[in-house]
């Protein structure tokens, strides 16, 4: 995969986006950047309530496989510790990698997906949510995975409002 890079265009329509009323707006941007982008089959993004450990998505590529409202626990998987409570981005390589951490691996896998990368939304060293890319290829080049974390820290003012 050659490297991924920004357009002044996709970074004009980012701005844009980021001064819209609706956080939803600037997610909505970064999705369809990271498909230009990186070539993602979908992508979602979550809320993490700590006090619960779970995640809802509040915005996703595919509203018809993974609408938003829907919930996921967490709290004693090693993707919660790893991801939620230490803030680390996950990458998820091949479908054994997913359905070793997602309970819906099925539907991850009958939509084409074979990767994943899980960026953590922090602020002030809290997880707030995810931003979450996944492809068909099963491997995850260096350049998408830094393309996904600098996506989530451009998507974070979604999660202040």
């Amino acid at each position: 995969m050659p490297d991924v890079a920004l357009t002044a265009a996709q970074v004009a329509w980012l701005a844009a986006a980021a001064r819209e009323d609706d956080p939803l707006a600037l997610i909505a941007a970064v999705g369809a950047v990271a498909r230009e982008a990186t070539g993602h089959a979908l992508c979602t993004a979550m809320r993490f309530d700590a006090a619960a450990m779970t995640v809802r998505r509040i915005w996703s590529s595919d509203p018809a496989a993974y609408p938003v409202g829907g919930a996921k626990p967490k709290r004693d998987t090693a993707w919660g510790r790893h991801v939620l409570l230490e803030g680390r981005v996950f990458v998820g390589e091949g479908p054994a990698a997913i359905a070793a951490h997602f309970d819906d691996h099925v539907l991850i896998a009958a939509l084409g997906c074979a990767s994943i990368v899980n960026v953590p939304i922090l602020l002030r060293g809290e997880c707030r949510g995810t931003l979450n890319l996944l492809w068909r290829d099963a491997a995850v080049p260096p350049a998408r995975r830094a393309m996904a974390e600098l996506l989530g820290l451009l998507a974070t003012p979604a999660w202040c409002r």
